[in-house]
């Protein structure tokens, strides 16, 4: 089944809690953009999200993180798409050596997993 992939850098905008953590629907935002493109790829069109099955939010996410979200189709019905996604941390800031330090992770770091239903319209399908 076909991919898609996101990386974006949380910002102190994306904080919303103290020690600028940031607020787990921002996660599931990022899986929002991820499953538009997989439908766009699949059938032509935006289709929409019907709803998650199932999220866990597995570790931090902080203002300056740079979080990697992946998701796939991993079932089809006539005009549903089932997805899986994992959102991983692959860039931490490092402020305690200097204000621009950061570290590539060589592990990423997943920090949300969750799979969820699109649904396409037949009208809409142009695929």
């Amino acid at each position: 089944m076909e991919k898609a992939m996101i990386r974006m850098r949380m910002s102190s905008h994306d904080a919303h809690y103290g020690g600028n953590l940031v607020d787990g629907a921002k996660m599931l935002q990022l899986f929002g953009d991820v499953a538009t493109e997989l439908l766009i790829r699949r059938d032509g069109d935006e289709g929409l999200f019907a709803g998650y099955e199932n999220v866990e939010f597995l570790a931090p996410v902080y203002a300056g993180d740079y979080i990697e979200a992946v998701g796939e189709i991993i079932k089809e019905g006539n005009s549903s798409r089932k997805m899986s996604f994992e959102a991983r941390k692959v860039i931490v800031p490092r402020t305690d050596i200097s204000e621009s330090a950061a570290d590539f992770l060589e592990e990423p770091v997943v920090v949300c997993r969750a799979t969820g239903t699109c649904v396409t319209p037949k009208n809409c399908q142009r695929k």
